[in-house]
């Protein structure tokens, strides 16, 4: 069974994956600044490490479905090392809904549960969006 409790790595973690999202937010509107966007693909990667830790991230990365998803991260990653920020994160946005396509369902039902905003993702335009994708991986 999991422990769910938050202790201290977690708690770093998570806030290494927030500004990770930040600096690669950051990058983007600053007409893919390659410092920025490298700068927040470390933070995001070494924040998910930190939250699920070293042998889970290994597993999550490594597991045959996620191949393509971890393939097309790690090319973008590099991408935006070398200098190309813009095919990097091309294949870094097609990485990253591979790899988390198994969450999109959690996030619907998250989104329809927040309170004041959640009446707006529970419209029926909305609603049929997100009752399609349940449950399913997105299609690679």
């Amino acid at each position: 069974m999991m422990s769910f409790e938050m202790n201290d790595r977690k708690k770093i973690g998570l806030g290494l994956t927030g500004f990770g999202v930040f600096f690669s937010f950051l990058g983007v509107i600053f007409f893919f600044d390659k410092g920025l966007l490298a700068m927040g693909n470390i933070l995001f990667f070494s924040g998910v490490t930190l939250t699920i830790g070293l042998k889970s991230s290994a597993q999550f990365f490594m597991k045959r479905s996620n191949f393509k998803g971890t393939v097309s991260f790690g090319a973008g990653f590099f991408f935006v090392i070398v200098g190309w920020p813009i095919i990097g994160m091309m294949l870094e946005a097609y990485g990253f809904v591979v790899l988390f396509s198994g969450f999109w369902p959690t996030l619907a039902v998250f989104l329809q549960r927040i309170p004041g905003l959640g009446w707006l993702f529970q419209q029926p335009f909305f609603r049929s969006f997100f009752d399609r994708y349940r449950g399913k991986r997105v299609p690679v």
